[in-house]
């Protein structure tokens, strides 16, 4: 199964609104293997935001992405990264689609509820990121006979 990184950001603490990411998440039936709260400091933003970094809006990436600790989660599921993707909606929550994350609950490019890895390469690269190998769980899940089909698992 596919492995994605979903980071909830610090607008999304401000406004309690972490249950009801992992919720959507979860009743999509996706597989939490990894959560963990942490504070976002210069050095790991310049590596995770790198091809950000000479843009004009780079210190407002940072201010915002420091202003509380962030929720970094991993989440496991065929093709989860496309799963993800589509529940997320467009960055800017002004285009988000009704009913995706950013569609019901941002109205902003930058506080945009979520960051979400977008390719299985670059979830790779982000988990590495954010979590050692001993931080990543693999379990028993007894729904994924029905979530799946038994040629799908």
């Amino acid at each position: 199964m596919e492995k994605t990184l979903v980071i909830i950001k610090p607008c999304a603490l401000q406004r309690a609104l972490t249950g009801e990411v992992i919720k959507r998440f979860e009743q999509k039936g996706l597989r939490l293997a990894g959560i963990k709260m942490m504070q976002l400091d210069d050095r790991i933003l310049r590596e995770h935001y790198a091809h950000l970094a000479e843009r004009p809006f780079f210190q407002r990436i940072k201010d915002s992405m420091m202003i509380t600790p962030v929720i970094v989660t991993c989440w496991e599921g065929k093709d989860a990264v496309k799963v993800v993707r589509a529940m997320t909606g467009s960055t800017n929550g002004r285009d988000a689609v009704p009913g995706t994350i950013r569609g019901d609950f941002s109205l902003s490019v930058q506080e945009n509820i979520i960051h979400t890895s977008d390719s299985v390469e670059t979830a790779a690269v982000e988990l590495a990121r954010f979590f050692s190998d001993d931080e990543i769980f693999a379990y028993n899940y007894q729904s994924l006979p029905f979530l799946y089909a038994n040629d799908e698992i």
